[in-house]
């Protein structure tokens, strides 16, 4: 059977043969295209790394090539400096010859020299060895002469201080202190150096007497202006805590003999108030560097406790309490809260009937030395508030004051007690009828004696009545009433402003509550020194608390701490002025305690 073709499907078969082959060389020439890409790429490469190499080569070449031109002037230029050295040798030799010339022939002089100095003294002892002892007794006189002197200066000096202090005693002058402490390390940490002005770790305050300080007011295109300031005694940064502690010393016997004394320390944070009040403790605590260390009041309290040993025993007690003024609100320090946990309860200021200043339900605590006056202070010195500012990284932001209340008991009382109480006994057994009748105890001489006893007495005068009558009533009995004193130790906050400080938030409040009591005893010493009729005492609760230390009968001494630096100039001249202020005003004399018999 013939086979019959279909040339379509021939054809169609060869069409779709040829598309395969059509493919496979589209495909093929894909391939080809992709290698070909490559190769330029690594083509691209390998120019790239031989241009590469071509710059690194040509930069080697300048480099090396620029070696060889140093080194042909490295040596060009030794050669010329061998040259010159060598001509530098040849001038020394010269020179040294020259040299051993002069000094044979200065050596020959010198021994000519000495040998007229030995001939010239040998004439001057034979023929003037009277004058010579004349002159030597002579300056031997007036070396001792002037030694003379100086101690005359010493006692004149000691003399007019003595007379300067009696004058402000009685004029009721309040005593001011100045310290002025050593530059310290924070200074110059904060210190910064402008190129129109001084370097703010600069010294600017300087003690220049016991009695004097000054103050260099440098500003920037003015010429220096020196400012002098006088007080009752200045202190250098070279003054110890003993230094410091013996000017204040005589106030405190003062205490037994019935006055009041305050001692307040004012200045800004970090000018050394607390360092001066309570101390500080050394790095390495011995005995006597941590005694050398103690500031006012632990000082203050041994002395204290010194002195009533040396009285009377049972004759005198002390109590301590301590409080603080923060934000305008008094806190007692020693106060417990009914679960014992807390402390620094809230208190009120009043004023009693006798017109001093007392704190209502104020907690004291019986001591009977010094270390456990600084132990209870220790106890609650935790509890005051403190914040830390630019100036100073543990500053005190409430004015704190430690009060010793000493209560005291006259020997002398007691036996004049005893003497009345004797008399009125022997009044009693003698007499038989009333006070009214002619057999009056004044009338019988044998009782004479003990009625001039009782005439030192208030209760001892004739007897137009009853309620004066010397003789026995129904009702006697003599009672003493000790009196007491009070040591007032005060550390105030910082006086410096909101600005120096650089405190925010809840801190501004206190700064803020701070300069305003400043300010409160600022106008009460401005108040007191013009003589005004009316004292704002009742400003701050400060100045009410304090009022009897401030305007009061207390023996007040004001201790200025301030810092030495131009950084701080501002508030430096804010405390001195303070000072000045305080010194200008006059009180009423200071009181004296004193104990009275009740008689009934």
């Amino acid at each position: 059977m013939p086979l019959f073709i279909n040339r379509d499907q021939i054809f169609a078969h060869q069409v779709h043969l040829l598309e395969h082959k059509l493919r496979s060389k589209e495909e093929r020439i894909l391939e080809l295209e992709t290698e070909n890409a490559i190769l330029h790429l690594r083509l691209a490469e390998c120019l790239g790394k031989l241009r590469r190499e071509h710059e690194e080569e040509a930069k080697a070449q300048k480099h090396h090539q620029h070696q060889r031109n140093t080194q042909k002037i490295t040596q060009t230029a030794l050669t010329k400096l061998m040259s010159e050295v060598q001509a530098v040798k040849q001038d020394l030799s010269e020179v040294f010859a020259v040299y051993v010339s002069f000094a044979s022939e200065l050596e020959d002089q010198r021994k000519q020299l000495l040998e007229k100095v030995d001939h010239a003294s040998s004439a001057l002892k034979g023929h003037h060895g009277d004058e010579v002892q004349n002159l030597q007794a002579r300056v031997a006189a007036l070396e001792r002469s002037l030694e003379e002197e100086k101690q005359r200066c010493r006692a004149e000096r000691q003399r007019r201080r003595e007379l300067h202090n009696t004058v402000v005693e009685l004029r009721g002058n309040i005593r001011v202190h100045c310290r002025v402490r050593p530059v310290l390390p924070f200074d110059h940490n904060q210190s910064s150096t402008s190129a129109s002005g001084p370097a703010s770790s600069e010294e600017v305050v300087y003690p220049v007497s016991e009695d004097t300080v000054l103050v260099n007011c440098m500003k920037s295109g003015t010429p220096v202006q020196n400012k002098m300031f006088e007080f009752e005694r200045v202190h250098g940064p070279e003054d110890s805590q003993d230094a410091v502690f013996g000017e204040v010393k005589p106030l405190l016997t003062s205490l037994l003999d019935g006055y009041n004394v305050c001692i307040m320390a004012y200045g800004q944070t970090g000018s050394g108030k607390t360092h001066t009040m309570i101390g500080s403790q050394p790095a390495e605590p011995s005995g006597t560097q941590q005694e050398a260390q103690q500031g006012i009041i632990p000082k203050a309290a041994a002395e204290l406790f010194r002195l009533i040993s040396e009285k009377p025993a049972e004759s005198h007690t002390v109590e301590v309490s301590v409080v603080e003024v923060y934000n305008n609100e008094v806190f007692d320090l020693l106060a417990r809260d009914e679960e014992g946990g807390g402390a620094g309860q809230r208190r009120d200021v009043i004023t009693t009937s006798s017109g001093s200043s007392q704190v209502t339900a104020l907690t004291y605590e019986p001591v009977c030395s010094s270390s456990e006056v600084m132990q209870v202070i220790s106890g609650v010195l935790k509890l005051r508030a403190r914040c830390p500012t630019l100036v100073h990284a543990d500053s005190s932001r409430s004015h704190l004051i430690v009060t010793l209340t000493i209560s005291s008991k006259s020997p002398n009382a007691l036996a004049l007690a005893r003497r009345l109480q004797s008399a009125k006994k022997d009044m009693q057994r003698s007499t038989q009828k009333e006070w009214w009748s002619p057999r009056c105890r004044r009338a019988n001489p044998a009782a004479r004696h003990s009625y001039d006893e009782l005439s030192a007495s208030p209760a001892s005068s004739p007897c137009p009545s009853p309620s004066h009558s010397p003789c026995p009533s129904p009702r006697n009995s003599i009672s003493q009433a000790p009196f007491k004193t009070k040591l007032q130790l005060v550390d105030l906050a910082g006086s410096e402003c909101v600005g120096m400080s650089g405190v925010s938030g809840a801190a501004l409040w206190e700064s803020s509550c701070i300069n305003r009591s400043l300010s409160a005893l600022s106008d009460v010493l401005g108040a007191l020194a013009e003589q005004r009729p009316h004292v704002p005492y009742r400003n701050s609760r400060l100045t009410h608390l304090l009022q009897d230390a401030i305007g009061g009968d207390a023996k007040l001494l004001v201790m200025l701490c301030v810092s030495p630096t131009q950084r701080f100039i501002t508030e430096s001249l804010q405390s001195l002025g303070f000072g000045t202020r305080a010194r200008q005003v006059q009180r009423d004399l200071p009181r004296k305690k004193s104990n009275t018999l009740k008689v009934k």
